[in-house]
This record gives structure tokens, C-alpha cells and sequence, in this order.
């Protein structure tokens, strides 16, 4: 799998999630064998770039592999200046984003939002590409409603003004993340155009990564929810795919070690208390399938020092081993 000038170390990619690939998420996913790790969705207004929340997403400092930074708006100029001032910052391909289906980004026709302006597309993705001398990528759904599934058309607009990847989610805007993701449309994407196709949507396992690329003929996966308190997903998937052979379910310790790794590397990113309170969701993703009835992770949601999260967890792991 290329993207421009850019080799990736295998086809499994991380996607893109507001809120959750931050940079801490994405050196672990990374780390745990993820080809790519794209960047939370940044927003084209540059009133908000020196805002705490924009600074942390924009934060690639020390960071392994390629810097992949996702934007996200509806205006061409602002989203040229938002490509360059990325590049500027340190981003080694931008990806923008026309599949976010969150109603506070397409009320501003942002989003999932553009497939329904495939003119508008075409400005945006012309403006971005023309500014930067970067490889610029693109995320869609497969249209707007189960009646508007026009990603063909926008995929064919994406390649004839340059860009170099595209992703597409199973799903239109209409279906937000209900029901089950389609992947004829993938399919039918990838074989009406020549760049690479990468196929998002409800793989959750390295038997469903395979037949999905079977499939759709896609040139990669990428994972989202699936990855969130299971990062350990990327290597599995990679490896299946390579070798047909399950890797085997990681131990309690090692599930021990990264979510410790993880906290811990939270708590510094963010600082207190807000690195404490961000480490509960994923904490409580973590542990999904050992603390079935909650009642660990309600203690630890109510803990707003990281200290305390870091011993309350050591025991709580020490119980678990010692049952």
C-alpha cells in the first residue's frame, strides 16, 4: 500500500476518531503494528487553532511513522490554508474529511455533508491538492441516503484532482453507524477508478478484514471502533493476512501492560485532571470483557487523580490474576 511517495509498513490503518486518536492512541496502535495511525479531524477555521483541544490534536511531537493529519470543513480557501498551515506543522499527508456524519459538523455542511454537493467537492479537493506538495487523501461515505449512494461519482471526482488515497466507509450519512455496513459500493468504487481504495466499516476481526479486501478488491483496511480498548487488533489482522494463522489472544498481563501504557501516557499528554478523565472511556473499552457488569469501572470513573487510577487499576489486575 502506497500513498504518493510513502511505502506503508503493511495495509491496516488506523481511523481517523475525534476524541480518541490522539497522539497517545495512535504511537500505541502504531506500536501494535497499525500501518498507519491518521490523526483526530481538525477543523478549517483558524479562529480555533490556538485552542487548547486544536493544540493537543495538533501535537505530533516525537511521533513514529507518517504523519497523517485529517481536516475538516466547507469552505476551499479555508481548507487550503488549513492543509498548508498542517504542512507547515509537521503533517506528511492530509486527509479530508466528507464522511463525518455528526450533525454539529454538517450543519456547517461539513462532513458526510459535501457528498451531497459534488461541485463543492470538487473545489474543495482542487483547493487542498493545489496548496500543498504533500499526498492529500480523502475519507467518504457512500453517499448520503440508501437513495443519494453516489460515492462512484465522488471517487471519479477524487482522482481526476489528485488525490492519492480514498477511504470509504460502508455506510451513508443517512445510516450514522446503525445497522450493518454494505461493501458493493466499495466494491463498486475500487473498480471504477485507479488510485488506492481503502474499505472502512464494522471490521472487527481478521477473518472479516480478509473478506471484506476479497470482496471489494480494496487496496486496505482501516479500523475504528473495533480498535477502541483493543489496539492489539492491528497485529492480528496483519498477521492473518500474511500468514492465514491466528495470532493467539493476548494474556492478562500483556493486556495489563498496554492499557497501563496507555493510561500512563495519557495522563502525561494531557496533564491533570484532564488526562485522568479521558483514560475512563478507555478504560472502561478495556476492560469491556472482564468487568462485564461494570461495577470496577464505575469505582474507577469516579477517580480524578492519576495516581490513583494507576494503583486502583494495579489492584484491580492483581484480583483478576489471583482468581
Amino acid at each position: 500500500m502506497r500513498i504518493g511517495t510513502y511505502q506503508l509498513e503493511n495495509n491496516v490503518i488506523v481511523a481517523p476518531m475525534a476524541g480518541i486518536t490522539d497522539r497517545p492512541f495512535r504511537q500505541l496502535c502504531r506500536r501494535l503494528g497499525a500501518g498507519l495511525a491518521v490523526s483526530e479531524m481538525l477543523s478549517s477555521n483558524p479562529l480555533v487553532w490556538k485552542t487548547e483541544k486544536s493544540m493537543n490534536r495538533m501535537d505530533h511531537s516525537g511521533e513514529s511513522g507518517i504523519r497523517a493529519v485529517q481536516i475538516a470543513g466547507a469552505d476551499p480557501e479555508l481548507m487550503a490554508q488549513a492543509a498548508q498551515f498542517n504542512v507547515s506543522n509537521g503533517a506528511q499527508i492530509i486527509d479530508i474529511n466528507m464522511g463525518c456524519p455528526a450533525k454539529k459538523v454538517n450543519k456547517k455542511l461539513a462532513g458526510s455533508a459535501l457528498l451531497q454537493f459534488p461541485g463543492l467537492v470538487e473545489e474543495i479537493i482542487d483547493a487542498v491538492v493545489s496548496a500543498v506538495d504533500v499526498p492529500v487523501t480523502l475519507k467518504i461515505r457512500t453517499g448520503w441516503d440508501q437513495d443519494n449512494r453516489n460515492g462512484v461519482e465522488i471517487a471519479r471526482i477524487a482522482e481526476r484532482y489528485g488525490i492519492a488515497s480514498l477511504a470509504v466507509h460502508g455506510r451513508t450519512r443517512a445510516c450514522m453507524y446503525k445497522g450493518e455496513a454494505e461493501y458493493a459500493t466499495i466494491r463498486d468504487i475500487k473498480r471504477s477508478v485507479s488510485i488506492p481504495v481503502v474499505a472502512n466499516g464494522d471490521i472487527t476481526s481478521a477473518e472479516k478484514a480478509k473478506q471484506v479486501l476479497d470482496y471489494t478488491g480494496a487496496d486496505a483496511i482501516m479500523i475504528g471502533r473495533a480498535a477502541q480498548g483493543r489496539p492489539w487488533i492491528f497485529r492480528e489482522i496483519d498477521h492473518y493476512l500474511r500468514t492465514g494463522e491466528h495470532l493467539p489472544v493476548p494474556p492478562i498481563e500483556e493486556v495489563r501492560g498496554i492499557l497501563m501504557e496507555h493510561l500512563v501516557n495519557l495522563h502525561a499528554f494531557y496533564g491533570e485532571p484532564m488526562g485522568a478523565r479521558i483514560a475512563r472511556k478507555h478504560v472502561s473499552w478495556y476492560l469491556q470483557t472482564h468487568d462485564s457488569d461494570g461495577q470496577f469501572r464505575r469505582v474507577f470513573n469516579a477517580l480524578d487523580n492519576p495516581q490513583a487510577q494507576i494503583e486502583t487499576l494495579e489492584q484491580y489486575f492483581k484480583t483478576l490474576a489471583a482468581n
